[in-house]
């Protein structure tokens, strides 16, 4: 799950798509998915928040260009060099899609493992066992 908070002019307009797509080959890639299958597409989430520039402050303005993203994973998910990956591909598909080089200093990405059974998708909350039993019949069904 990928959640992007960022001033409403930071990006233009009609990058949402791109931006979302970006973030979410950047997950799965960091995750070690080579080969990403309609259960990774279908259920990698990117929710851009575009918010109202006077929204986003910090101590020195009450305009701040500034993105926050977080980056919700399953347990166990990302290993430290996925996570070492993520926060570079994600800050620099960040700076790309905005145009401004600067704004790598003002990107804060932040990774955040669901808690053991903490993740919860139609109805049931995953952990690592359900994790594996969903992976297992998603890998199944492309093999037929």
């Amino acid at each position: 799950m990928i959640d992007v908070y960022a001033p409403a002019d930071l990006f233009p307009e009609g990058t949402d798509g791109q931006l979302s797509h970006e973030l979410t080959m950047a997950v799965l890639r960091a995750e070690g998915v080579a080969t990403p299958g309609p259960f990774h597409l279908n259920n990698t989430a990117a929710f851009i928040h575009r918010m109202e520039p006077h929204a986003v402050h910090t101590a020195a303005t009450d305009s701040a260009r500034s993105v926050r993203v977080q980056v919700i994973t399953p347990p166990g998910a990302l290993s430290r060099e996925g996570q070492k990956q993520l926060v570079k591909e994600v800050t620099e598909t960040i700076v790309k899609i905005s145009g401004d080089e600067t704004l790598g200093s003002r990107t804060w990405v932040i990774l955040t493992e669901a808690a053991e059974g903490g993740w919860g998708l139609a109805g049931t909350a995953f952990g690592r066992q359900e994790f594996a039993e969903l992976a297992a019949r998603a890998a199944a069904a492309r093999g037929k």
